[in-house]
């Protein structure tokens, strides 16, 4: 036997009230991928690339290589010099290099 009444106004109302929060959340961040896609299409077309610059320019890569294939430095070694992480370094150089 339940002793417990339940309001069963309040719980409609309720999950009518968070169905709809929910769906203006849902709308709103629809909106702001739009926006975000459109402002990225548009700097494309102005030629500006997204994301990070390269750490390592190509003739940096280069002599990375040419140190390494010579057998007289380690790639802590190179990286160093290059200044640059051991990771960024092995990321660029790969195991052509050390092998």
């Amino acid at each position: 036997m339940l002793t417990h009444r339940t309001n069963r106004h309040h719980l409609t109302s309720g999950k009518f009230t968070f169905h709809l929060f929910a769906a203006l959340a849902e709308f709103e961040r629809d909106l702001i991928r739009q926006r975000v896609n459109a402002g990225l299409r548009a700097a494309r077309a102005r030629g500006r690339l997204g994301g990070r610059k390269p750490k390592l320019k190509q003739s940096d890569i280069e002599k990375a290589r040419v140190l390494l294939s010579s057998g007289k430095y380690s790639m802590g070694k190179v990286a160093k010099e290059l200044q640059v992480s051991y990771t960024t370094l092995w990321r660029a150089v790969g195991k052509v290099a050390v092998g």
